[in-house]
């Protein structure tokens, strides 16, 4: 099961308390202060994990409590600190302040972390307070609680195509046919209802991370159907494809389809609205699914994709040029940086490619 949104409860261990000792020693009297000092709690951390790819298993928890600090000996034995309690979360996750609705950290890269609740500190025993005057004090201090917060966790997929269309488009049958991904494909609307990743092998060496995400229908951007639950996947990829289901069965036009998903789209966010766009005519597997294709081009002006996924037409074309703009945008995201290598796996059938 997915989950892309969860509300959890995190604190801090307690500090543990100082210590009210004295030493004790034969033929020694007056020995002094001796009491050790509480340890420190432990913290809640979070740290994005690529191994982990919902929060299902975080949400099921509700509460995370780090370990308290063990109080102070005598002989001015420290007390040892709580242990940290480390959350692993998805890369792409969101860290919200629940009750302020304000975003603390996005977690975009393997390893980041944030502590999110510190422990409270460990109480100073005896020795701390005695001086001139009060030699043998009788005071010490108790540790302090722990932070307490109350977080919501978003998660937005970290892909670099993102697949919008209406149901039954296409989606789920182009990403398991460039991809070893096996979303659920049938032929009524919703099949797919939550988002899945696949990886696409492209050439020998490289690969594109494609996000098949639950179908828009008109009034999505005002949380209609599936709504902002799916919207908020496609912020940050930096291409999409809106697939367009020509052949003679689709409910809707061609025309009529993508002028749904563009109007979605535009009011949901301009700047998604604008971000690179590529129309993608799916199903075209024969001459009157060809002709509602070129009808689609001329009506927008615009290049129009043609493929038939599972027969492997078109894809290698698609593939490859939708290769080139990720690598330019790769460029100007990581200016420096080389090209990763990413090996495709061998299972992946040639005609994929």
């Amino acid at each position: 099961m997915f989950r892309d949104e969860c509300v959890i409860e995190v604190t801090g261990g307690r500090g543990g308390d100082g210590v009210i000792s004295f030493h004790r020693e034969k033929f020694v009297q007056r020995g002094g202060p001796d009491g050790g000092d509480g340890g420190d709690g432990g913290d809640v951390v979070f740290v994005a994990s690529p191994h982990v790819n919902s929060l299902l298993a975080i949400g099921r928890a509700h509460k995370y409590q780090a370990e308290g600090g063990e109080q102070g000996g005598p002989k001015k034995c420290f007390g040892k600190s709580g242990a940290d309690v480390e959350i692993e979360v998805p890369v792409g996750t969101q860290i919200f302040d629940a009750r302020r609705d304000n975003l603390l950290r996005d977690l975009t890269e393997p390893g980041q972390r944030l502590v999110i609740a510190r422990g409270g500190r460990g109480g100073r025993g005896n020795p701390h307070f005695a001086n001139a005057v009060r030699q043998a004090p009788r005071i010490a201090e108790p540790g302090t609680a722990g932070e307490q917060r109350l977080v919501r966790l978003e998660l937005k997929l970290l892909a670099e195509i993102g697949l919008v269309g209406l149901p039954n488009a296409g989606k789920s049958t182009f990403l398991a046919c460039v991809s070893q991904a096996r979303p659920k494909i049938a032929d009524y609307p919703f099949t797919t209802l939550v988002p899945g990743v696949g990886v696409a092998p492209v050439g020998d060496a490289d690969s594109l991370v494609i996000a098949d995400l639950p179908g828009l229908i008109e009034g999505a951007s005002d949380g209609v159907g599936l709504g902002l639950q799916f919207l908020r996947h496609v912020e940050r990829c930096p291409l999409l494809f809106q697939l367009v289901d020509v052949s003679p069965e689709a409910a809707q036009a061609p025309l009529a389809a993508f002028q749904v998903i563009d109007a979605e789209l535009a009011q949901y966010s301009p700047e998604l609205a604008a971000r690179p766009r590529w129309i993608v005519a799916t199903k075209c597997e024969s001459a009157p699914a060809e002709a509602r294709a070129a009808e689609l081009e001329q009506a927008l002006g615009r290049k129009v994709w043609r493929i038939a996924a599972v027969r492997g037409v078109g894809l290698r074309e698609l593939l490859g040029a939708a290769l080139a703009e990720v690598r330019a945008w790769r460029r100007l995201r990581f200016p420096g940086a080389q090209e990763p290598v990413r090996h495709a796996p061998l299972s992946v059938p040639p005609h994929r490619l």
